[in-house]
C-alpha cells in the first residue's frame, strides 16, 4: 500500500466497522426489552446464566440450540463489550439485551418444558422470563 491509494482504503476499513457497529447498536436498541422488563431481565441475569450453561451442556438439545448457547457463553466471556458502559441505558445492558435475544430464539427451539426443567430461580423469575422470552403470547397465526 503506498499513496493515497492505502488510505483511502483504511478510512474504508473503519468507516465500514463503524458502520457495522452502529448497525448492531441499532438492532440492541430495537430488540431490548420495554419498560420495566429490562431491570427485571438485570434482575435475573445470575439465574439466566445458570440457565443458559445447563441448556448448553444438555445434550437431548438440538445441536443448533446448543451452539448458540456456545457462542453466547463465549460472548459472555469476553472482557470487551459491544456497547461501551459510557452510553446512557445501552451501555450497561448491552449484556442482559444480547441474552434476552438468543434466549427468544433459543427457547422457542428447545420447548418449555426443556427451559423449565434447567430453570434454576423461582417461579416468579420464571414468569418474567417467559415475558422475556415472548413464551407468555400465544404462537402467531401462519
Amino acid at each position: 500500500m503506498t499513496g493515497a491509494w492505502g488510505w483511502d482504503l483504511l478510512l474504508g476499513v473503519v468507516a465500514a466497522l463503524l458502520a457495522a457497529w452502529l448497525a448492531l447498536v441499532a438492532a440492541l436498541a430495537i430488540v431490548r426489552p420495554s419498560g420495566d422488563l429490562l431491570r427485571e431481565a438485570l434482575r435475573l441475569l445470575p439465574d439466566v446464566l445458570r440457565l443458559v450453561r445447563r441448556l448448553a451442556a444438555d445434550p437431548a438439545l438440538p445441536r443448533g440450540v446448543r451452539v448458540r448457547l456456545a457462542l453466547l457463553i463465549a460472548y459472555l466471556a469476553l472482557p470487551l463489550d459491544l456497547v461501551p458502559d459510557f452510553i446512557p441505558v445501552l451501555g450497561y445492558a448491552d449484556d442482559a439485551i444480547i441474552v434476552t435475544a438468543v434466549l427468544r430464539s433459543v427457547v422457542r427451539r428447545a420447548g418449555l418444558p426443556a427451559v423449565r426443567r434447567h430453570w434454576p430461580g423461582t417461579d416468579d423469575g420464571f414468569a418474567v422470563l417467559t415475558r422475556l422470552t415472548g413464551l407468555d403470547r400465544p404462537p402467531a397465526a401462519p
